[in-house]
């Protein structure tokens, strides 16, 4: 799949993409703020689409601007809004997951007389997020933790567990051709760097040289094959990057010009937790220690009596929201997902998720009518939310006592996250902070701004079904933006 291709979708980097400026006509002098939002939406990347919106008052709750917003719309990434408030009902801000060496076996002279369990219980962040970009600080943690134990010698296996959560590690209706890159990468309580490898690719000096490509962590799980030259100064990029479904062999090829700026691709691999326990095995050589029994993965139930021999605390819940939200990470969506199902009932799968999601909207009073949840990222064509299910829910989370964590997850317009590059120079830059979802003739956007008046407001506005370019439909949805705040 060529690179160019998934960037024009705003797949691979959203927050890089800045629409182009698009004239609309303007509505006449003293139009009302529901004048003001169609005019806006009446342009002509919008001509075949479905548009919904709904504006209201913080203060009371009122009404304010609506069109169609009883309507089941494709709500794309808006859908974290959903899990994300859902997640921080049900666990609080302050909530951290905990990633465990355990073994039932005793230790003698230094060798652990049976298997090592690196237990997963659904930590996203066992990466260089937090940590500088040193994607193995947990496991290097984990390792220093094993030899205070006494441990240098593994006698049994390595055994990457990842039964804290079931079910199918990918979404339900999500698109085959997006399986292979970060943002459709699968689903495990043991997840390591995003379940992906990095690859920092720069051009060389000169028309022809092979490109300058460093896959990060470095790992024998997976290889590596670029064909791919650097192209004529000012040439288009032409960069194909490929993994076959079931194997962990990236293939680079094709072009990028001479002078071009460096850039880094994220390429999903399969088996997060044989990824993460291979990279922990490496780990653990590198600090002295030998596994002799090789890496195996396990879903099922943990032995009894296994005893904690190292533990690597993640961060707070209120980290993993912005996480989430900034970037619109739909792996950390999904692991959300499934950790809700487990704190719910027991199970760790989606359909688990989602009934949660479920019953803490009916408690938040957000009406549920015209809606469908089938993940908990908004990968899936098939999810169904309406835009007054995303005002009724952005309402609720004004008052919550979370309120302000919440707040702090959203992108903010013109500063970061998905929005960084969008309302520059406007009065919402700063301003507004909101939700962007944006998959193929989806695009959506949902959360709170100020009128010029000073007054409050949650928006969610929903276009589906847009054949125009997308950066003309983002266009459309930042100029609906524009009338609200200006």
């Amino acid at each position: 799949m060529r690179l160019r291709e998934k960037a024009l979708l705003g797949l691979l980097c959203p927050a890089l993409l800045a629409p182009a400026a698009t004239v609309a006509a303007r509505p006449p002098a003293g139009a009302t703020l529901d004048a003001r939002l169609r005019s806006a939406l009446a342009r002509p990347a919008l001509q075949s689409a479905f548009v919904g919106f709904e504006v209201r008052r913080v203060s009371d709750g009122r009404v304010l601007a609506s069109r169609d917003a009883g309507r089941g719309f494709t709500p794309a990434s808006v859908m974290k809004l959903l899990t994300t408030a859902a997640a921080l009902d049900a666990f609080g801000p302050d909530e951290k997951v905990r990633t465990t060496l355990e073994s039932t076996g005793a230790i003698d002279k230094g060798r652990l007389r049976g298997d090592l369990y690196l237990v997963g219980r659904g930590d996203a962040n066992l990466s260089g997020r937090f940590t500088e970009g040193r994607a193995t600080a947990a496991f290097e943690e984990l390792a220093v933790a094993l030899t205070n134990a006494g441990v240098s010698v593994v006698e049994g296996r390595l055994v990457g567990h990842e039964g804290f959560f079931s079910g199918d590690r990918r979404g339900r209706d999500w698109s085959w051709d997006d399986l292979v890159w970060w943002y459709g990468a699968e689903i495990s309580a043991l997840s390591f760097n995003d379940n992906c490898v990095d690859l920092q690719v720069a051009p060389g000096d000169a028309p022809g040289q092979p490109l300058r490509v460093t896959p990060s962590p470095a790992s024998a799980y997976y290889r590596f094959e670029s064909t791919a030259t650097a192209g004529a100064p000012g040439s288009e990029d032409d960069l194909t990057l490929r993994r076959e479904l079931g194997g962990n062999l990236v293939r680079l090829s094709g072009t990028l010009a001479v002078g071009a700026e460096p850039r880094t691709l994220n390429v999903a691999l399969e088996d997060p937790a044989r990824w993460a326990a291979t990279v922990l095995s490496e780990v653990l050589r590198s600090k002295g220690i030998v596994v002799l029994g090789g890496i195996e993965t396990s879903s099922a139930p943990l032995p009894e009596g296994l005893r904690v021999l190292a533990t690597h605390e993640g961060r707070p819940l209120s980290d993993e929201l912005a996480a989430v939200n900034k970037p619109s990470q739909n792996l950390h969506a999904e692991m959300l997902l499934r950790r809700l199902g487990q704190r719910a009932s027991g199970q760790g799968t989606a359909e688990a998720g989602l009934l949660a999601v479920r019953e803490f909207l009916e408690r938040a009073g957000a009406p549920l009518e015209g809606t469908d949840f089938r993940d908990g990222s908004g990968l899936s064509f098939a999810d169904l939310v309406t835009p007054r299910l995303l005002t009724a829910l952005l309402l609720h989370m004004q008052r919550h006592p979370h309120a302000e964590t919440f707040m702090a997850s959203l992108p903010v317009a013109g500063v970061d996250g998905t929005l960084k590059n969008r309302l520059k120079g406007t009065r919402a830059q700063g301003r507004v902070r909101a939700k962007t979802g944006a998959i193929s003739h989806v695009s959506t956007l949902a959360g709170h701004a100020t009128l010029r008046s000073g007054e409050p407001v949650v928006f969610a506005v929903m276009a589906n079904h847009q054949s125009a370019d997308f950066k003309d439909s983002v266009a459309a949805l930042d100029a609906f933006v524009r009338a609200l705040t200006e």
